[in-house]
């Protein structure tokens, strides 16, 4: 008995040995219980949705695209606009705004066929000159234009254009200050005339300019050694004639109404139905004549008149050959020079 007790395994250690004799690489099954139960765990869960977000980069805003700059450009179009009106008040005066103003008021005529061209911009006429567009000055547009180039006057005188708002009396100021600069330089340009050309350059002696109420007052006198008209007679002289067509090339360049008056001196004629008063006054209508052919408008003559030896240069000798002359007035627009 005593043997086999000593012979033997405890139980603990055949267990033990069992265990120790396992194959090796087998894997525990303790370790593989858990990892089927989360398999079966995950299987059995369900499946979470798939989010996908896409971002579409859309530069900037809609407004930021390309219309910004358009209203950039109309804002500069419009600031330009407004400085240039302001420069042009500033660097005008009334007259020629007035005459811009009325250059843009509607019209009911056709388009000017003439703008340039053979017959020179605008038919060789300022588009300020109130001969140019001669129309009342009113703000209807429907007043009727006659078309520059159109007409046989061709002035190259300042805008003489008034202003509209003004009272009857700085009407006139302006006007008689206009009239004044007008006459300053025809007078000017009258002796320029005269002078440079050899035919009359030795009668700028016998021509004489005096202001009057009435306006510019241009007299052509006779002398001892110059006569205009055969005596007794309204046949003008070669010289005469030359001289007062230059006057009349001068008086072409301004708009003014003329006034033309004979004088006489205080010779009589010797034959009966003939007088003095006739002779002035045929001779005043003779100058006309030369005026209105080298181009002086007709409508321009306000008057014709004679006054025979009434107003002489020189009164105490009424015989005196000066006291013949002719007198052609520029006169204002207003008629006289309105009192200071």
């Amino acid at each position: 008995m005593a043997s086999v007790a000593s012979d033997a395994v405890p139980p603990s250690e055949g267990v033990s040995g069992e265990t120790s004799a396992a194959p090796e690489g087998a894997a525990p099954t303790a370790e593989k219980v858990p990892a089927a139960a989360e398999d079966a765990a995950a299987a059995a869960a369900p499946l979470q949705p798939i989010i996908i977000k896409k971002i579409i980069d859309e530069g900037h805003a809609g407004g930021h695209g390309g219309a910004w700059k358009i209203a950039l450009a109309d804002m500069m179009t419009a600031m330009m606009a407004f400085f240039l009106l302001m420069w042009l008040l500033g660097a005008t005066n009334a007259d020629q705004r007035k005459s811009i103003a009325e250059y843009f008021q509607p019209t009911n005529r056709p388009v000017v066929d003439k703008s340039g061209g053979s017959n020179g911009f605008f038919g060789g006429m300022s588009l300020i000159d109130p001969k140019s567009l001669p129309m009342t000055l009113t703000q209807t547009g429907i007043n009727q234009l006659t078309a520059p180039g159109t007409e046989e006057y061709e002035s190259t005188s300042e805008d003489q254009a008034l202003p509209q708002g003004l009272s009857e009396e700085e009407r006139q100021k302006i006007a008689a200050e206009q009239d004044e600069k007008a006459f300053e330089a025809l007078q000017d340009a009258m002796e320029k005339q005269i002078g440079a050309d050899e035919a009359t350059s030795e009668l700028l002696s016998k021509v004489k300019f005096v202001r009057e109420k009435e306006g510019l007052r241009i007299e052509i006198l006779d002398d001892a050694g110059f006569s205009m008209f055969d005596s007794g007679t309204t046949s003008l002289s070669g010289p005469a004639a030359a001289l007062i067509a230059k006057v009349g090339e001068s008086l072409k360049g301004v708009p003014n109404e003329v006034a033309v008056r004979g004088h006489t001196d205080s010779t009589q004629f010797k034959a009966a139905g003939n007088n003095n008063w006739t002779l002035s006054a045929n001779r005043a209508d003779m100058t006309r004549q030369v005026l209105t052919s080298i181009g002086v408008d007709e409508s321009r003559f306000s008057r014709i008149e004679g006054v025979a030896d009434s107003q002489p240069v020189n009164p105490m000798n009424p015989a005196d050959p000066k006291n013949r002359r002719i007198s052609i007035t520029v006169l204002y627009r207003d008629g006289e020079l309105p009192k200071k």
